[in-house]
C-alpha cells in the first residue's frame, strides 16, 4: 500500500475536470481526457479521450503535447479534427503497446441522455507499472463496472449532473474494489 500511495504521488497528476497525466517508470507520458493543459506541459507519448465534449476532447489542448511519434486513442467521432497517428477505439478493445496494455471499458448513462450507451464512448483501464488504473470517463455507475477486476487506482466523477454524483461513485467503489479512488469531474 505504501509502493501505491508513493506511486500516486510521484507519477499521477490530477491536471482539472477529467484530465490526468501519467508518468511510467519508463519515463513514457500518458495524458487522459487533456483539457486546459498549461503551454510548459510535458510532450506526451500517449492521449487517451474518452469521448468528444470539449472539456474531454480539446484539439487545441492536444496541439500543446502533442509530438510527431504521439499515439492517440479516440472514439470515432474524435478522428475528423485530428490528424496524424490516430488509432479510433470503442468499448471492449485492448492495446499493446511497448510497457502498458490500454483496455477500453463502456462509458455512458443510465438515465440521463448526455453519454447515450450507443455512441461508444469509452473508459480506460491502463496496466503499467504493475498498477491497473481505471479512468471511468462521463459515466454513471454502470453494470460493467462490476466486471473491472484488481483495479488499484479508480478515478471516477463525482459531480452528478452529467455524470454518476458521490453516492453513485461510493456504490461503484463497491462494485469495483480498487486500492485507491481518486475523485474527477468535480469544480
Amino acid at each position: 500500500l505504501i509502493n501505491l500511495i508513493k506511486y500516486m504521488l510521484e507519477n499521477i497528476t490530477w491536471l482539472g475536470q477529467s484530465a490526468f497525466k501519467i508518468i511510467t517508470s519508463s519515463r513514457q507520458v500518458i495524458y487522459i481526457d487533456p483539457w486546459k493543459i498549461p503551454g510548459d506541459s510535458s510532450p506526451a507519448d500517449y492521449i487517451l479521450i474518452t469521448h468528444d465534449h470539449y472539456d474531454h476532447f480539446s484539439p487545441e489542448d492536444i496541439t500543446k503535447i502533442r509530438k510527431e511519434k504521439t499515439k492517440i486513442f479516440c472514439p470515432h467521432v474524435c478522428m475528423k479534427k485530428i490528424g496524424g497517428q490516430v488509432k479510433t477505439v470503442k468499448p471492449g478493445e485492448e492495446i499493446k503497446e511497448k510497457d502498458l496494455t490500454i483496455r477500453t471499458v463502456p462509458s455512458y448513462n443510465i438515465n440521463k441522455d448526455y453519454h447515450p450507451r450507443e455512441n461508444n464512448w469509452v473508459g480506460y483501464v491502463i496496466e503499467v507499472d504493475g498498477q491497473k488504473i481505471y479512468h471511468a470517463g462521463d459515466t454513471d455507475l454502470i453494470p460493467e463496472m462490476s466486471d473491472l477486476e484488481n483495479i488499484d487506482i479508480a478515478m471516477l466523477p463525482v459531480s452528478g449532473t452529467y455524470v454518476m454524483d458521490s453516492q453513485e461513485a461510493g456504490r461503484a467503489v463497491e462494485k469495483i474494489n480498487p486500492k485507491k479512488v481518486i475523485p474527477m469531474h468535480y469544480g
